[in-house]
């Protein structure tokens, strides 16, 4: 009753929805491409650190979900958009443009932007680590081409963000820079290694120090033999003074066979004197006496003769006295030698000494130079290493080797988000699902009685009768 009560508002209302159905399904249709993109963890780089191999952060593999937030933001930024809007020019005209003939190109673009940014749509897709991207339009050639430029531009801004330029021209300056420092640091070696005749300063210090060891372990021993050698000259001289040049060899004792003979004689001739004399004188005469005495002595010295024998002694020379003459000198001999040889080992200790200083002192300088060089030419090395990573890295970034991928390449639709049939189904059944809703709205507003029992209800009164409208060719109630 109430349709049929508001049939022209039900009718006017349900015509008006589904001729903009109508309408929407030839000129509103839309295409929508879609685009997906796989954030990957991608390769692990090396950090920038003093080691020339710097242990790779593996730690975290896993994408979060405020890296797939990021890379969203990075896609809907406003520089990527402004990009695909100069380069497709989609968005910069539309039915109202004739109202704006005085805006700027500028000011263009940033509508287009702006509208871009309100009809793309971009999120990650739930337990993935993919982005889905759709953009629609009323030309599937122009929906397939923004995404293809949007794929680009956000590539090229997402390389741009993750791998900032000037890496590889920094290295090549710094690599360049510690050649000129290795180059220097080596000159610097050169020039004192030819200034000060050394070649490795360090070994030769040892070497000079190991003979300055020897040296004066024979200068040492050189003083003991020394000494010993005086000793023993003290002691030969000593012995050669108590020492007889000769000694006997050989000793004969005999009597003197000749001398007895002459003493015996002269005794028997005084014996036969003193006879003779006695026979003249008294035995007391004064002749007598001296005959007697002279035959006393004679005795007496033939038995002088008898207890001194004649001896025979032959004498050669005392070997001791040659050997210890021999030794003497051949000690004063070696005792000159070993004083000649004290004082060149005294001479030769002292320069060997200097030596020995003269390369310490080399030393310490051709060390910290030696270091220096090898520290350039490790940060050299390093420079160099971390430079060709840096052209390897661009190169695997130019060729779109990065942590993000086109999962999915936008194609141009065939058909539209929907169909023209559906979409009059979907216009057919909004009509009368408006035309209804209108129809109950106006009848409920209407202030008029609709039948007597509206009358009766709002006058709480009995109706006793009613005529009914006068429609000609139409029956009312």
């Amino acid at each position: 009753m109430v349709l049929f009560r508001q049939r022209r508002v039900f009718v006017g209302v349900a015509a008006i929805v589904f001729g903009g159905a109508v309408l929407y399904a030839l000129v509103g249709t839309t295409y929508k491409a879609e685009l997906k993109i796989l954030v990957r963890r991608g390769r692990a780089e090396a950090p920038v650190s003093a080691g020339v191999n710097a242990p790779l952060d593996l730690t975290r593999m896993v994408i979060t979900e405020e890296e797939l937030n990021s890379e969203v933001e990075l896609l809907r930024d406003e520089e990527v958009l402004r990009k695909v809007v100069e380069q497709t020019g989609v968005g910069r005209k539309d039915w109202l443009a004739w109202l704006r003939t005085g805006e700027t190109q500028g000011e263009q673009v940033e509508r287009a932007v702006r509208r871009l940014a309100r009809t793309l749509k971009a999120g990650p897709v739930k337990k993935t680590n993919l982005i889905a991207v759709s953009y629609a339009a009323a030309d599937p050639q122009i929906a397939a081409k923004v995404l293809r430029t949007i794929a680009n531009v956000y590539l090229e801004k997402h390389t741009q963000v993750h791998r900032p330029s000037g890496e590889l021209r920094f290295y090549e300056q710094q690599t360049a820079e510690s050649r000129r420092q290795l180059e220097a640091a080596q000159r610097k070696l050169l020039q004192f290694a030819n200034g000060n005749g050394v070649v490795a300063a360090a070994q030769q210090r040892d070497l000079a120090l190991q003979k300055l060891s020897e040296i004066d372990a024979s200068a040492r021993q050189t003083q003991i033999e020394v000494a010993a050698t005086r000793q023993r000259v003290a002691e030969l001289e000593n012995q050669l003074a108590q020492l007889p040049e000769r000694t006997v060899t050989q000793k004969r004792t005999a009597d003197n066979p000749e001398l007895l003979k002459a003493l015996k004689a002269s005794l028997l001739d005084l014996e036969f004197k003193r006879t003779e004399l006695l026979t003249k004188y008294e035995p007391n005469h004064r002749l007598v006496k001296q005959i007697e005495e002279q035959i006393a002595q004679a005795r007496k010295a033939i038995a002088a003769e008898y207890l001194s024998p004649v001896r025979d002694e032959t004498t050669d020379k005392n070997p001791q006295y040659e050997w210890a003459k021999s030794e003497l000198e051949r000690s004063r001999v070696e005792l000159k030698a070993l004083e000649a040889r004290e004082e060149a080992t005294i001479l030769e200790e002292a320069a060997c000494r200097g030596l020995s200083e003269k390369f310490g002192e080399a030393a310490v300088t051709q060390d910290d130079l030696l270091n220096s060089a090898r520290a350039a030419e490790e940060i050299y090395l390093l420079y160099l290493k971390k430079q060709e990573e840096a052209r390897m890295n661009d190169a695997l970034d130019e060729r779109g080797i990065v942590n993000v991928a086109i999962a999915e390449e936008p194609v141009t639709p065939a058909l539209p988000v929907s169909s023209t049939a559906v979409i009059l189904a979907v216009g057919l059944i909004a009509s009368g699902v408006a035309g209804a809703g209108a129809a109950f709205a106006a009848d409920y507003v209407s202030p008029a009685f609709r039948n007597p029992d509206d009358v009766a209800a709002y006058l709480n009164a009995p109706v006793l009768a009613s005529l009914p409208e006068a429609r000609p060719g139409r029956l009312s109630a």
